[in-house]
């Protein structure tokens, strides 16, 4: 009777998609760090992160020594808000710019912000707000936020629905959308609704509910994005310059409240379907594609972190954007998983909500 329940399980995962795993192993490089939400390498021994509370440090991957960073912005720090993601610029060796979001007191609301700084003797120069965002709200929810780069000298970053949910279709705030910008800040002219007197410039996409994972695979010209949904609809989407998502008209979700389903329904037209929906939810946190050599079975594939059910998620993609299979590993890890980053050598670190940094040890 035991095989026979085993084999049904294995079956109802494989057509799923699903495989469980526990082959992987880590080595935790530190800890009792608070919530660490943004991790990126000035180079293959320096990781610069942010702790969600307002602070930066410089850890040395070689001796694990913790160099905190002066000068940073004072940050609206309640409930979801505060200091969110941090990347090197891609021309880093030239310009010396890094980036990063947080949520800025703007009369006592927070406004998910796009700054960047650059650092000299342990300390943040040069800081500039490149962009405020119009979505500040009375609610401290939904802040989003993720950074992430093209190969054409643009720069992205993801607006939550900050808590009210018809925002995330009104083009006249940023709340619920992706941001394109020049690397300087400024628009980029083709831009999807540079021309549109009743949509703001900045705005790529919109009808995102909180997208707290995005990454341009340079590789494949491909713009992915992964956002929570409400109870159930966590979304991976494909995203493209001026689409509607849909939320809060269209979801896979349930009220918080009752077993009623958001929205009108799944699907509406002029409304883009993900390309994998959850249910339940796994509470996704960031999301990255592997492109090193160091873990050759993850070549191409997708890692988005999960929060509430405490896994890394592996998603392998076909040549036409197609998730063909999902592979959850590091479950027993009981960690809620935050940011996932690969270095500049290929090796995979992430972060989890209790403090901790770790490394994805390799198979071999």
């Amino acid at each position: 009777m035991k095989v026979l329940l085993k084999s049904l399980v294995f079956l109802i995962f494989l057509n799923l998609g699903v495989f469980a795993s526990t082959t992987y192993k880590t080595q935790e490089i530190v800890s009792n760090l608070g919530v660490i939400w943004g991790m990126d390498f000035l180079d293959e021994n320096r990781l610069i992160l942010t702790q969600k509370n307002g602070k930066v440090f410089v850890l040395d991957l070689r001796t694990k020594a913790l160099q905190e960073i002066k000068n940073i912005p004072k940050v609206f720090y309640k409930g979801q808000g505060g200091l969110l993601d941090i990347k090197v610029s891609p021309n880093y060796k030239k310009d010396s710019w890094i980036y990063f979001t947080y949520s800025k007191n703007i009369n006592n609301q927070g406004a998910t912000t796009l700054a960047r700084a650059k650092l000299e003797n342990n300390s943040f120069v040069k800081h500039e707000d490149l962009l405020i965002t119009k979505s500040n709200t009375s609610t401290t929810r939904h802040f989003g936020s993720r950074i992430t780069f093209d190969e054409k000298g643009h720069l992205f970053f993801s607006v939550g629905d900050r808590g009210v949910r018809d925002t995330a279709q009104n083009l006249s705030n940023h709340a619920g959308t992706i941001i394109r910008l020049n690397l300087d800040g400024s628009i980029p002219k083709d831009n999807p609704f540079v021309n549109d007197k009743n949509a703001l410039d900045e705005i790529y996409s919109y009808g995102h509910r909180n997208p707290q994972g995005i990454f341009y695979d340079k590789k494949r010209g491909t713009f992915w994005a992964i956002e929570h949904g409400p109870r159930g609809g966590d979304e991976v989407n494909l995203i493209q310059g001026g689409a509607n998502y849909g939320w809060p008209v269209i979801s896979y979700g349930k009220e918080y409240w009752g077993p009623l389903d958001v929205g009108e329904g799944t699907h509406k037209k002029g409304m883009l379907q993900p390309i994998k929906y959850y249910v339940p939810s796994i509470s996704p946190s960031s999301l990255i594609v592997y492109n090193g050599n160091v873990y050759k079975e993850l070549k191409g594939k997708l890692l988005a972190g999960a929060l509430k059910l405490t896994h890394i998620n592996i998603l392998t993609v076909d040549s036409k954007n197609n998730i063909l299979k999902e592979t959850r590993i590091l479950e027993n890890l009981n960690e809620r998983i935050r940011n996932i980053v690969q270095s500049p050598n290929g090796l995979i670190y992430f972060s989890t909500d209790s403090g901790k940094i770790l490394l994805l040890k390799p198979k071999f």
